[in-house]
Formats: structure tokens, C-alpha cells, sequence
């Protein structure tokens, strides 16, 4: 297929547009940040909507916007070939997962679509650039799907990694070939490709590795978050207690673990003076947290809250994050642990920290 450059209105005219929209909703985001904060994904698409049509007044852009219901590619479309996606994320970053590479509900006509991100973590900011200008790589849930970095340089898009333009990706009648080819080619020893996650909303690395493959400071980064998100590591005698964080391992990272136990109990023993007289025996896994105090400290605050409900299985999250991590240890770890130790351990690694 041929695509016409001349186009009116043309491309120049519809990127100023959008940086007249993306002036708009920042300035308003200033005045405004309660209220974007709590937006979803749906109510951000009508916001970016009705800014686009401000700032359409007196342009060739005029009374052509219109927001589009259903499940369609892109959300908003102008002049009948422009299009724009809208994408946000809760958390103070500029990555997110995008659509699928397939594009197989893409509206007829649109050939240039910018994507309008909005990082609805504090301080909010809206940013608008070209659509395949912020597409770092592959990400899989239930099928291959974009990664979004706003932040991305020039010439370090996943089209310029495999050397194709995304309008000839996106005429493939299947992009997932040569998507796949690339991951292939790219495989290091102990990977190989991973293509279903474990739901449709979490992405995974579109490989698997073992854990012996990783470095020093990944695994470290993972037993950490293993502690973080599944305190029932420190259950006593459970043979079932590391199922959940080795499924966690493969279809969040794309990580097996054929030896889990050691990344928490191995070593036997520790050593806990209760006081100056009694000197209590603790499950290794206790003197890990003790290793690890600071990373455990940083990490429960930087997980999103709807993924520690899903894993501890509670009802809400306290404001204290560490203190409800400790209390849960404190009662799954009591059937080899009393309470009053394991608190008292606890208290003496993190201090006032875990005081309400």
C-alpha cells in the first residue's frame, strides 16, 4: 500500500496539534492533579478528547475529532487518517505495555497515529509523540504486545533494533515471525523464548532464563521481591511455600528456579539473642531479612499496591507497609516460631520502622 505525504491537513500541522494539547492538559494538570490522579484509562481517553477539540478551534483539525466507542486502534481519530492512542500509568514513570503488534482492530483509513501518555503518578505530566517513535520492544501477555518508553532516544525503537519500519511490521500478515525471529536470534545460553504470561494484564520478558544464567545483583533483586510479595517463605514445614513465588518467577519474569529453597533457607541456623541470658535458634530465611533490611525496606514501598493485595491476599494495605509485612510473618512463621520471637527478631532488625 501507498501512503500519501500529501495529505491535508498535513503531518506538520497535526504535531502541532498535539503539542498544543499536550501544552493544554499539563497546564491544567498543574491546577488539576487530584483529579487526573484518580482517572482511568477510559476517563483519560475522554480528557485527551475534549483537549484535542479545544485545541483544534480555528485549525484545519476543526469539528474533524471524534472519540471512538468499543474496542478500536486508535482511540481518537482526526482529519479521517490521524489517529491517537491513549495510554497511561498510577506510577511515576513513563513505560507502559501498548496494543498488540497485530492490529487487528486498527480503523480503517488512520496511517499516522501519535500515542498521548499520561504519568498519572505525582507530579502528573502528559506527553504526545509519533506512535512507533516509543515502542521499545516485545512484551507477552496472551499475545505479543509493545512496550511503551516515552523516554526513548532516537534509533533505539524495536523497529530499529530489527531493522524494519513499523508500517511495513504492521502489513505483515504475521508480525509475529520475524518479532519472533529477532528474540531467537538474540537468545543467550540457559534462555529460550516465552510467549504466554500468566494473565492478560501482566507482561513478561519475551524469554525464559534460568536462574543460574542471572547475575549476582538480579537474583538478589529477586529473592527480595520474593520476601517483599510471598511471606509465607518463612512458613514452617510447608512444602507448598515456594509455589506461589516460583510461578511469580516464570510468568512475571521469566525466571526458573529449579533449586528455590536455597534463595531463602539455605544455611541451617542463625543465632538470635533474645536477651542476655536466652539465645533462640531461627530459620536461615530469618537472617536473610537481616541482609537484606534495606533493600526489603525500599522495595515494599516502590510495588504497586493492587500487587501486594493480590499476593498477600488481604483486604487493604496500611499506609505502614513494613509493619503489615512483619505482622504477616510474624503469624505464618508461627508454627516453628513463637510470636513474641519472631516480633522480637523482627523489631530488633527494623527498629521503630515497623511502629504504626
Amino acid at each position: 500500500m501507498i501512503i500519501s505525504e500529501n495529505v491535508k491537513p498535513s503531518i506538520l500541522e497535526f504535531k502541532k496539534l498535539m503539542e498544543q494539547t499536550d501544552l493544554a492538559l499539563n497546564l491544567d494538570a498543574e491546577k488539576r492533579d487530584s483529579y487526573y490522579a484518580k482517572r482511568n484509562g477510559r476517563d483519560l481517553e475522554i480528557d485527551v478528547y475534549e483537549a484535542l477539540c479545544e485545541s483544534a478551534k480555528g485549525t484545519n483539525f476543526d469539528k474533524t475529532i471524534h472519540l471512538v466507542s468499543g474496542q478500536k486502534f486508535p482511540d481518537i481519530v482526526a482529519a479521517k487518517f490521524y489517529g491517537v492512542e491513549v495510554k497511561s500509568t498510577k506510577e511515576d514513570h513513563w513505560t507502559s505495555t501498548g496494543s498488540s503488534i497485530l492490529e487487528s482492530s486498527r480503523i480503517e483509513g488512520i496511517e499516522r497515529i501519535f500515542l498521548t501518555f499520561g504519568k498519572l503518578g505525582r507530579p502528573v505530566r502528559f506527553l504526545s509523540r509519533p506512535y512507533e517513535e516509543c515502542l521499545s520492544g516485545i512484551a507477552v501477555t496472551h499475545y505479543p504486545r509493545y512496550k511503551i518508553d516515552m523516554m526513548l532516544k532516537e534509533g533505539e525503537t524495536i523497529f530499529d533494533k530489527m531493522g524494519i519500519s513499523y508500517d511495513q511490521l504492521r502489513k505483515m500478515d504475521n508480525p509475529v515471525a520475524p518479532v519472533s525471529k529477532y528474540y531467537k536470534e538474540a537468545l543467550k545460553n540457559g534462555e529460550s523464548l516465552w510467549w504466554m504470561g500468566a494473565d492478560t494484564d501482566a507482561a513478561v520478558p519475551p524469554t525464559v532464563r534460568l536462574w543460574t544464567s542471572l547475575s549476582p545483583v538480579e537474583k538478589k533483586d529477586l529473592t527480595v521481591k520474593g520476601y517483599c510479595l510471598f511471606p509465607e517463605v518463612l512458613t514452617a514445614s510447608n512444602s507448598q511455600k515456594y509455589n506461589s513465588y516460583s510461578l511469580w518467577l516464570v510468568t512475571r519474569n521469566g525466571v526458573v528456579n529449579n533449586n528455590v529453597r536455597d534463595s531463602f533457607s539455605a544455611g541451617g541456623k542463625i543465632d538470635f539473642y533474645l536477651n542476655s541470658k536466652d539465645t533462640i535458634k531461627l530459620p536461615a530465611a530469618f537472617g536473610r531479612i537481616k541482609k537484606y533490611k534495606a533493600d526489603i525496606m525500599s522495595t515494599l514501598y516502590k510495588i504497586p499496591e493492587y500487587e501486594l493485595l493480590e499476593y498477600w491476599k488481604v483486604p487493604f494495605i496500611r499506609k505502614n507497609r513494613l509493619a503489615q509485612w512483619c505482622e504477616l510473618i510474624t503469624i505464618l512463621a508461627s508454627g516453628t516460631v513463637n510470636l513474641n520471637t519472631s516480633w522480637a527478631y523482627l523489631k530488633s532488625v527494623f527498629g521503630s520502622s515497623i511502629q504504626d
